[in-house]
């Protein structure tokens, strides 16, 4: 038997799964995803609606699986163990470059580009007593993204109007100027803490207006000068 090389293609013993990816603006290419990063409590209003107090507090950071990615324009279901599902509207932003420890007045450099994303939130599970984040927010279909837009067109994004609208009624409103915690601020704080590397995703936090999705739902997000996002909320899970 010869050993394997570098060059050969593994021999899984089973399917390897599909690498998650989003759609680019504007093109047939897509962004393959590596990891999902969130930060929670971003924006202070936000902070204030959860009933916290709006202090630069470490960040708070949770992750997503890979393949929580659903694309824009998709139904998807009502998701299983929850009878409070909640929209939470976010920009995204698409590392192109790696890092560790990497300096804030360095950061920007890493970005590829920015989107428009969800977070939902299974809320009556976070809710609950020790605040179980894992199967609250990780959970499958969790992370419905728009089409990224590469920082090359874009320039980059300090400020600029965010929403969501339910059923053509704004729900969220905002500006991403009143981030909390900036861009290359988080950059900053999670290398340190993770080696960063091309394809990993960064949510930013969501502004205040959170709230409940029901079977039926459409929802339209948006940050100025990028492509936006369409969601429907389909019946439950069985």
């Amino acid at each position: 038997m010869t050993s394997q090389t570098q060059t050969d293609t593994p021999d899984y013993v089973i399917p390897a799964p599909p690498q998650p990816s989003i759609a680019v603006a504007h093109s047939r290419s897509r962004f393959p995803v590596r990891r999902i990063y969130c930060i929670g409590r971003n924006y202070a209003a936000h902070v204030a609606e959860m009933g916290g107090h709006a202090d630069r507090d470490p960040p708070i950071f949770f992750q997503k699986p890979a393949d929580a990615v659903v694309d824009a324009g998709t139904t998807i279901p009502y998701p299983s163990q929850t009878n409070n599902l909640h929209h939470e509207v976010e920009l995204v932003v698409a590392i192109g470059k790696a890092g560790h420890d990497i300096a804030e007045n360095e950061a920007n450099g890493h970005i590829w580009g920015y989107g428009v994303g969800l977070d939902l939130t299974r809320r009556d599970i976070q809710s609950r007593e020790g605040k179980p984040w894992e199967i609250a927010k990780a959970f499958d279909r969790s992370f419905p993204a728009g089409p990224l837009s590469p920082v090359s067109e874009t320039g980059l994004l300090t400020q600029g109007r965010i929403a969501l609208s339910v059923n053509g009624v704004v729900a969220q409103e905002s500006d991403i100027g009143l981030l909390i915690w900036k861009i290359p601020e988080i950059i900053a704080r999670l290398s340190a803490f993770f080696e960063l590397a091309p394809g990993d995703v960064i949510l930013t936090g969501t502004p205040h207006g959170v709230g409940p999705l029901v079977p039926g739902d459409n929802l339209v997000a948006s940050v100025e000068g990028l492509e936006p996002l369409t969601l429907a909320i389909g019946p439950k899970v069985a």
